[in-house]
């Protein structure tokens, strides 16, 4: 059966591009449906779903969009009723896939759009402003495909239509391969940060995978934990072992290597049952390409790669750092009551800050576990374990707690 592909955009002043975009998938043996998102104009054929349509679907009209007199409040009227009926239309099966043009305005629309989709509808966006540092890692949808739109503020050319046509072939192509998460086993969702300098996740995986559930685990480099968040905030896991929270530093020292302003916040609010460990928290991570911020001139700096840079936080900023891992999981335990239990790993957290190691601060780590064992209160439990955060005591430890939660029925059984 062919896939369905939903296409949105402006079809007042994007008619030429968003037509063009539904030959290449016709074309390719796709059908679709279209939703006009305009406000001020009119297409110049009618789409499946007007702008009258949305603005129904958001609970109000284009008049009253216009009478806005304000270009962002009319557009999020028009974002509001895309989302909704985006939703709608999927709860009946009409679409497969969703592909949106856009510059500014368009690419706003389209981020809510997407992150009111569930994981595995294919979600692609064409816009001249992909990629850039004007979306914060909190818009993306886990699993958003995003193209740069070149050459496309304004008319067809042969430029942009390579983009164009990139997009809709594989928006069709996704919608007709994608393997829908449907796994028959529950799911943790795990925190790490590569393999080498957090290890714990091949102890644990092959422990979790023996008692029946699915392990998947998240790169904490800001994209994996925006995507681990965003999972769980949509109940994806029944338990998270979040044991790798640099993106949290990262965001108190404003580096751009951070999941956004909500890390360490939606599992608790899903009322998901929590295991968290402060791995890696010593690190302060910034891109290859970002300018130091003048209080941290002063310390060296390692080039992991040209992408990332890395050094560490000094002993106050690692206090700072443990008041906000209590702070986010008291706000965010409060109203579900679900269990959240910090394990405190006192010899180490990274495999660099072992002895002899270019990491190893003693000093530091020290400072930051006083902090722990003073700000971690009821009814968060805090359990020290002396070892290492990468030694099989760690891991021992994480499974005694999970199998404990399993006997009581905090987490499902398999």
């Amino acid at each position: 059966m062919a896939s369905t592909i939903l296409i949105i955009g402006t079809f007042d002043t994007k008619n030429d591009e968003l037509q063009y975009v539904k030959s290449v998938i016709t074309e390719q043996g796709g059908k679709t449906l279209t939703m006009d998102v305009s406000v001020l104009g009119d297409p110049q054929q009618a789409t499946d779903y007007s702008k009258h349509d949305v603005a129904q679907a958001a609970a109000s009209t284009i008049a009253d969009a216009i009478a806005c007199e304000d270009e962002n409040n009319a557009m999020q009227i028009m974002a509001n009723g895309a989302t909704e009926l985006s939703l709608q239309l999927y709860r009946k099966n009409l679409f497969d896939g969703v592909i949106i043009l856009g510059g500014t305005m368009g690419t706003d629309l389209a981020l809510d759009v997407c992150q009111a989709l569930p994981l595995g509808v294919p979600k692609y966006i064409v816009s001249t402003v992909s990629f850039s540092p004007l979306i914060p890692p909190e818009r993306l949808s886990p699993d958003i495909q995003m193209i740069l739109w070149a050459g496309g503020l304004y008319g067809l050319n042969s430029i942009c239509k390579a983009s164009l046509s990139q997009a809709a072939g594989a928006v069709l192509g996704a919608a007709n391969a994608v393997e829908k998460p449907a796994s028959d086993k529950p799911v943790i969702g795990m925190t790490s940060l590569g393999s080498s300098c957090l290890s714990y996740m091949k102890l644990l995986k092959p422990a979790l995978d023996a008692r029946g559930y699915e392990t998947a685990i998240f790169h904490a480099t800001g994209m994996g934990g925006m995507a681990f968040e965003k999972i769980a905030s949509q109940g994806g896991f029944v338990c998270v072992m979040d044991f790798a929270l640099p993106e949290l530093g990262n965001l108190l020292a404003n580096s751009v290597v951070n999941a956004g302003s909500d890390r360490l916040t939606n599992a608790g609010m899903a009322g998901i049952p929590q295991l968290v460990a402060p791995g890696c928290i010593d690190l302060i991570d910034f891109a290859g390409w970002q300018d130091i911020p003048e209080q941290y001139e002063d310390r060296p700096f390692h080039a992991h790669n040209r992408l990332i840079k890395s050094s560490a936080l000094n002993n106050e900023e690692r206090r700072e750092t443990a008041r906000e891992i209590s702070k986010r999981l008291l706000q965010s335990t409060s109203q579900s009551k679900s269990p959240a239990h910090v394990l405190l790993p006192v010899q180490g957290i990274e495999e660099w800050d072992k002895p002899g190691e270019p990491a190893h601060d003693p000093q530091g780590l020290a400072a930051f576990n006083d902090e722990m064992r003073a700000c971690i209160k009821a009814p968060i439990h805090l359990t020290e374990i002396n070892a290492h955060i990468n030694d099989q005591a760690f891991a021992d430890k994480a499974l005694e707690i999970f199998d404990h939660w399993v006997a009581e029925g905090i987490v499902p059984r398999t």
